[in-house]
């Protein structure tokens, strides 16, 4: 039989991780990348929000795991921290604080810079794949029926180059031109749909005081987009080196500046002022980044009647979220594993591409459901099944933070470790309706916890 090869558009996390899957269903993979990579886990200009709060749920990570055995060990080898859910968390949720129960879950914390460089250092190993950095893709080759390869230009001497392929995979992200070029395919449009909460993110590293530079949980103080006015959030993310890396932001109106000086203040100034009392005394390592691009959209290929052999997408390329909810890496690898699933059962083009889609679904829910609570936001507004479905949730996350059955649904289903409908079973509506028990009305950072950043 004549060798095989696969293409894939994008070395982001997305990218690689399609790579991993790839190679074990053909001979060779090539990965087009506009970018020189780091050789260290350094930032880059194609992952815009990779200086912001990024967080990889227990889901995405026993996927990654699963996709390339060794890498958790790799990266808490390399500084990250595993946070227990939750155990590990101190969050003020939109319905109160969550408690701090035995693990349920975990989450993984990082520098996406870190992340994406041990990632992509495991995948790479493999001397199949092929790396042509410096080089974007111009269009597809082939049909409407069959895509057969892609042409490439060199960023620099604006050579052209056609790459002939069994299959091709577009992990470019939200940039993504794949609906275009189906359309010069004379293929219909592709459905999408966006909502955008106006959101800005501010992020500002800090160095952890040395007595709270590792085992210092997750401090996150969510904003409530039922409240008239602006919603706003604080999160303090243990990351490498002894470093936290603090994310502010706040929807339409409510943005945070950039101004050093008032930093501290705005984390002071949302729901209860924990982050802000953490980060008063603690040195800063960075300047102020902002960000403004976090509205979330999905393009809905699934839903085309015809689509072509050849070519598939996944990752940002089919949707992405307003990165507070922290589910982008984690849906990225599942779709990487449902890619997997799909060649080794000889699905078709379309098939595979329809299971993707089903892994974006709960998650693009969650999200677009919360966001288009906030006071200005832009997208279809909520049908009426929808309302009481998000009232139902409400009460459900009220719940959650008193009664540790409910709280280890929820949480199982946030990160992405079972199905988002799990939280409409028998058991979890009897127990949702019964509500919650009285509340913490204080944050639940221990007076330890406390005294090892304050002294």
């Amino acid at each position: 039989m004549a060798p095989t090869h696969a293409v894939v558009l994008g070395g982001g996390l997305a990218g690689v991780l399609a790579a991993s899957v790839l190679v074990r269903h053909v001979d060779e993979v090539t990965v087009v990348e506009r970018d020189k990579l780091p050789d260290g886990p350094e930032s880059r200009s194609g992952v815009p929000q990779a200086r912001h709060a990024h967080l990889l749920m227990s889901g995405g990570a026993r996927a990654i795991e699963a996709l390339l055995p060794g890498t958790l060990d790799a990266l808490f080898a390399a500084g990250a921290h595993r946070i227990g859910v939750p155990n590990d968390l101190v969050s003020l949720s939109a319905q109160g604080w969550v408690p701090r129960f035995p693990e349920m879950q975990f989450i993984v914390t990082c520098s996406r810079s870190l992340l994406d460089w041990v990632v992509r250092g495991r995948a790479l190993r493999d001397n199949k794949i092929s790396v042509l950095t410096g080089t974007e893709p111009v269009s597809l080759l082939g049909s409407r029926d069959a895509v057969t390869g892609v042409l490439v230009e060199d960023r620099i001497s604006r050579e052209r180059i056609s790459l002939e392929a069994d299959l091709v995979v577009d992990a470019t992200g939200r940039g993504s031109r794949l609906p275009a070029w189906l359309a010069e395919f004379g293929l219909p449009d592709v459905q999408s749909e966006s909502v955008d909460s106006g959101l800005a993110y501010a992020t500002r590293i800090f160095r952890a005081p040395p007595t709270a530079a590792s085992g210092f949980p997750l401090v996150n103080v969510q904003a409530n987009p039922r409240d008239p006015f602006p919603g706003c959030t604080a999160t303090l993310l243990p990351i490498e080196d002894g470093k936290w890396l603090v994310t502010l932001s706040g929807t339409r109106g409510g943005e945070p500046s950039t101004d050093e000086a008032e930093f501290v203040g705005f984390a002071r100034s949302v729901r209860n002022p924990v982050v802000g009392e953490l980060i008063a005394s603690a040195e800063p390592l960075s300047p102020v980044y902002g960000s403004h691009s976090t509205a979330n959209r999905r393009m809905f290929f699934e839903r085309l009647k015809s689509w072509p052999s050849g070519v598939l997408a996944l990752g940002d390329s089919v949707a992405t979220y307003n990165p507070v909810y922290g589910h982008g890496m984690s849906i990225a690898a599942q779709s990487a594993q449902a890619l997997d699933a799909g060649l080794a059962a000889g699905q078709s083009a379309q098939q595979i591409q329809r299971g993707i889609g089903k892994v974006v679904d709960g998650a693009w829910a969650m999200a677009t459901n919360q966001d288009i609570l906030y006071p200005g936001a832009v997208g279809k507004p909520l049908p009426l099944a929808g309302r009481v479905l998000q009232r139902y949730v409400d009460r459900l996350v009220r719940t959650a933070t008193t009664e540790a059955p409910v709280t280890r649904a929820f949480l199982e289903a946030f990160t992405l470790s079972a199905p988002m409908a799990n939280l409409v079973s028998p058991k979890m509506m009897w127990a949702t309706l019964r509500g919650p028990r009285s509340r913490s009305p204080e944050p639940t950072l221990t007076a330890d916890e406390r005294e090892r950043v304050t002294g």
